[in-house]
């Protein structure tokens, strides 16, 4: 588990770029521990951006390791079918397209109206609804090919 100071000197590097941190994850991929580092920019993430962001990171993280085993870091952006997992996920998707797994319900594909601490609000073919966080098993922004 990273100590939240790390987590918020991380987000501070990242908006030293005029980016915005997305999410954290920590990922195991075959043997390799990924420190997976999310990030969103109003005109679009770049592969530029993400080696600036990554080398900045790099210096502050040799000195203030995140983990305590080795790991690779990895600067992206979240893609365009993002998983939503905190409120502010949701928030910064609002008018997006979201695809939902419903407790006892399924999945349903909607806009997405509005969000707040408690639950967010779905626009399901014209008609708005409101779902609470607890009754959602999982969340992704969804595009339409």
């Amino acid at each position: 588990m990273m100590r939240n100071e790390i987590r918020d000197s991380i987000a501070k590097i990242v908006n030293s770029f005029g980016a915005k941190l997305y999410d954290i994850e920590i990922a195991t991929e075959f043997d390799d521990t990924i420190l997976r580092v999310m990030i969103t920019n109003e005109g679009g993430v770049n592969l530029d951006l993400c080696a600036d962001i990554s080398r900045e990171l790099s210096l502050f993280l040799d000195v203030n390791p995140p983990i305590e085993q080795a790991y690779r870091l990895e600067v992206s952006s979240p893609g365009i079918e993002r998983k939503l997992i905190k409120s502010h996920h949701f928030q910064s998707s609002i008018g997006e397209k979201v695809k939902l797994k419903i407790t006892e319900e399924g999945q349903v594909v909607g806009t997405l109206k509005s969000a707040d601490d408690n639950g967010i609000v779905i626009d399901i073919d014209g008609e708005e609804r409101k779902i609470n966080y607890s009754q959602i098993n999982k969340a992704r922004t969804y595009f339409e090919w």
